[in-house]
C-alpha cells in the first residue's frame, strides 16, 4: 500500500479512537454533547480529519 494512504488510514483511525477517549464509558447523550462547546468542537475537528 501507498504510503500516504497508509498515513491517511492510520489518521482516520487516530481521530475515530480519539472521538470515543472523549466519551469514555459514560452514556453519551446529545442534550450534555450539545451543551459543551469545547467536546463539540474536538468531534468536530475529528470529523474533518475523517
Amino acid at each position: 500500500m501507498d504510503d500516504s494512504i497508509n498515513k491517511h488510514l492510520h489518521d482516520i483511525l487516530d481521530a475515530i479512537n480519539e472521538v470515543e477517549s472523549f466519551f469514555g464509558d459514560k452514556p453519551k447523550y446529545f442534550g450534555e454533547f450539545c451543551d459543551d462547546l469545547c467536546l463539540r468542537r474536538a468531534v468536530e475537528r475529528d470529523i474533518e480529519i475523517i
